[in-house]
């Protein structure tokens, strides 16, 4: 098992390169000598760029595998992409085009060697379980409103004090029978407060939120070749939803 005094952990990038290397900025500062990527880097607006980004990092890294990787990957494979919606799956595809030539290729390469779970010891923390959606599935949905009780057979008998998630862009910190649970937000689609979201740990859990130049990020975006660039830098950039309206899209998802 890896062990760390601090570790950034960076979840759901979506291709917003701006954001992330406004993240990075501030995780440079930080004192951590670990980052662990939580997954969904892609897709999004400038897969390929986040990707070299995070694989040329100097600081070590540790990454994990998204839905959205998955989807990327059945897509590069040729697999049926299951039940995404047409936007989802347009911009699946998208990104998955983006990653065929050159360098392009260690990068699908890379990103079906990443793991669905790692564990990390962090001072003062133990040992730390990362996960996407959820330690059984990265596309498992709960929010801080799901009940208890039918999240205790997924968050039992781990082994970990601490899990780190990510999937749903919402931060959260509560319990789970004993184990604490903390969702690390989402860097480059938050549902809020415009910005990036993220987590320093050790040896306590710091939530982070880093501001960034929202009409340049914008602009950048807008500039790529994305199908949804506009409704990206609109909706998930400039004015993304509000918590409370994502807490009643999920709260059925995560009820059950």
């Amino acid at each position: 098992m890896t062990a760390a005094r601090r570790v950034a952990a960076l979840y759901d990038v979506h291709g917003n390169l701006p954001a992330l290397e406004a993240v990075l900025d501030d995780v440079g500062w930080s004192g951590a000598d670990l980052a662990v990527v939580g997954g969904d880097v892609l897709p999004g607006p400038m897969p390929a760029a986040c990707l070299a980004c995070l694989l040329d990092l100097e600081l070590p890294v540790l990454f994990l595998r998204g839905n959205g990787e998955a989807a990327v990957l059945a897509e590069r494979a040729g697999e049926e992409l299951g039940r995404l919606p047409p936007e989802a799956r347009e911009a699946v595809r998208w990104s998955a085009e983006q990653l065929s030539p050159g360098q392009a290729s260690g990068q699908a390469r890379a990103l079906a060697g990443w793991p669905a779970t790692l564990r990390v010891g962090v001072d003062g923390l133990g040992e730390v379980l990362f996960c996407h959606g959820t330690p059984r599935s990265d596309s498992e949905i709960f929010t801080r409103r799901t009940p208890e009780a039918s999240l205790r057979p997924v968050f039992d008998g781990l082994g970990a004090s601490l899990v780190v998630c990510g999937h749903t862009h919402m931060a959260f910190d509560r319990k789970i029978g004993g184990v604490r649970v903390v969702n690390a937000g989402s860097v480059g689609m938050p549902f809020g407060e415009p910005g990036a979201d993220w987590l320093l740990l050790g040896p306590g859990v710091e939530p982070r939120h880093t501001s960034y130049d929202l009409p340049r990020v914008v602009a950048r975006i807008r500039a790529t070749a994305y199908p949804q660039a506009e409704q990206f830098a609109e909706r998930n950039v400039l004015q993304p939803p509000s918590e409370e309206e994502m807490l009643e899209l999920f709260t059925p998802a995560g009820s059950t």
